[in-house]
């Protein structure tokens, strides 16, 4: 009888994984978001549903904290297999902010956009306001505002795509002209506005990084190309390891399961070598499609847990146990007495 297949509870290679991807354009984007703020309405922040907790740049709550925010998280459709454990994902992100308009989209649909359509129409732009609305649309690199702004561009005024879209970070290096996607007889037309995305000078957790990395959010020659299938493999055996049954056994040892690939897919170097960076990187490609599994890197119940501990901390002792050291203190005094 064959021994059960038991997955890595932990993923223990950190050793050759950088810590940083803040570029040039980066900062600068930072900077001229900052200037234009006097001139914008709104800030659609987009975040990657697949990892709702660690493509939230904490960078935007200190340049655009003040302005009324939405918040985003695109590829839905890449981030679950089943409507429950989506619908479950989903109430606990909108639980992350609890004092913003949440909303879900899909690369697929220019129709999820809808929500945000009609939120933009009634939320503060009614007819009484006689300018146009300026939205800002900010987010980590690659993480589908462009994608966003094209489909929120053909769901409200029926138009084609008007921003350039990729699969690589740094299409967008300059935050650009306004492209109006409501329009409205009373004057109050919606714009919107894409920016460059912008990554955190120092990610000091190497495996937000690595989900970083995984989700497309940086260049898929920063980090090298192994170790990221590698950390692929290790969520992939956590959810559904049969998804790679037709290269491999489930394994915990990526090596063997990128010389199969490699072989099945003609990823050969001279002399019929298998290419295991190039398999590797087309191995994480594929997940990136929804190939190999649909599922949320993060866990978002412990990203609550610990924002609820530390709101505790920085409030105090709650009132029960303000009482109980009271309580505790009293009968202190009361043996100190005694013994006197």
């Amino acid at each position: 009888m064959a021994a059960k297949f038991i997955p890595r509870q932990v993923f223990p290679h950190y050793g050759s994984v950088p810590r940083s991807y803040f570029l040039g354009h980066h900062r600068a984007g930072l900077e001229k978001m900052k200037k234009m703020l006097s001139s914008i309405d709104y800030v659609i922040e987009c975040r990657d549903f697949r990892a709702p907790v660690t493509s939230i740049n904490p960078m935007f709550e200190e340049a655009l904290g003040k302005k009324s925010r939405l918040i985003v998280y695109t590829k839905r459709d890449l981030g679950g297999e089943s409507d429950a454990a989506a619908r479950r994902n989903k109430s606990l992100m909108r639980e992350l902010d609890p004092k913003s308009e949440v909303f879900f989209t899909t690369a697929s649909s220019a129709q999820s956009t809808a929500p945000i359509i009609r939120h933009l129409k009634s939320d503060a732009y009614g007819p009484d306001k006689l300018v146009a609305c300026r939205v800002l649309v900010v987010g980590m690199p690659n993480v589908g505002k462009s994608t966003l702004i094209n489909a929120l561009r053909n769901e409200g005024v029926k138009k084609a795509k008007a921003v350039k879209t990729g699969d690589q970070p740094g299409v967008t290096r300059k935050v650009g002209t306004p492209i109006k996607i409501v329009e409205r007889e009373e004057g109050s037309d919606v714009y919107v506005l894409d920016t460059p995305g912008v990554f955190v000078p120092y990610v000091p957790d190497a495996e937000r990084m690595l989900k970083l990395a995984l989700c497309g959010c940086v260049k898929d020659a920063i980090i090298p190309p192994t170790t990221l299938a590698d950390y692929l493999l290790y969520h992939i055996n956590l959810h559904n390891p049969r998804v790679y049954e037709r290269w491999s056994k489930p394994t915990n040892d990526i090596m063997p399961l990128l010389d199969s690939f490699a072989r099945q897919s003609g990823y050969l170097a001279k002399g019929g070598v298998p290419n295991t960076d190039l398999a590797a990187l087309n191995l994480v490609q594929k997940w990136r499609a929804g190939e190999l599994g649909k599922f949320v890197l993060d866990d978002i119940q412990a990203e609550l847990m610990r924002r609820k501990e530390e709101m505790t901390e920085t409030v105090g002792p709650s009132m029960t146990q303000m009482l109980k050291a009271t309580r505790a203190e009293r009968i202190e005094r009361q043996k100190r007495k005694k013994s006197i």
